[in-house]
């Protein structure tokens, strides 16, 4: 008996090499390792987050179908991480590629050291919710029984988020 799919919410995040480069190739795991992206944002210019003294960011949102449980998801997320080059060496420091489960259909995981769901922070940063306001603006978080496109209209961080124009 197959498992029925779950959905999930991603983030993607980026300032080191080809940025744009290392958005196609993450999705391209994804795909192959994680499950079927039914939904992409456009990519967002951000201005560098928490550590501000270093390039910019491009970030995506993504919605993903997986028969994975959200620390399998997590798992093969951080081996994706690994595979392309990926090197911890701060917090908030750069990174080549940097992928977030910010919502995994309505789960609330709060007291596992290794996931937190909804992301805690989610609701704190502009380049969260802009890229995934286009995709899900009208998920209701799980936990403040708010809309995505509510909490980013309430919203007070003025980080610098700018959609790129597409060809």
């Amino acid at each position: 008996m197959k498992l029925e799919q779950q959905e999930a919410y991603l983030l993607l995040g980026t300032n080191m090499g080809d940025r744009a480069q290392n958005l196609i190739t993450a999705i391209a795991f994804i795909e192959r390792q994680v499950g079927s992206v039914f939904v992409k944002s456009s990519i967002y210019e951000t201005a560098a987050w928490g550590k501000t003294d270093q390039p910019g960011f491009l970030n995506q949102a993504i919605g993903v179908r997986t028969d994975l449980q959200p620390l399998q998801m997590l798992r093969a997320l951080l081996a994706i991480e690994q595979k392309m080059g990926r090197v911890r060496l701060e917090r908030w420091g750069q990174r080549l590629i940097d992928i977030d489960i910010i919502f995994y259909e309505d789960v609330i995981c709060l007291d596992d050291s290794d996931l937190q769901l909804p992301h805690p922070e989610m609701h704190k940063r502009r380049f969260v919710l802009e890229p995934l306001n286009e995709i899900a603006g009208n998920f209701v978080h799980p936990i403040f029984k708010k809309k995505v496109s509510s909490i980013l209209s309430n919203l007070t961080d003025e980080l610098t988020v700018e959609k790129l124009k597409t060809n």
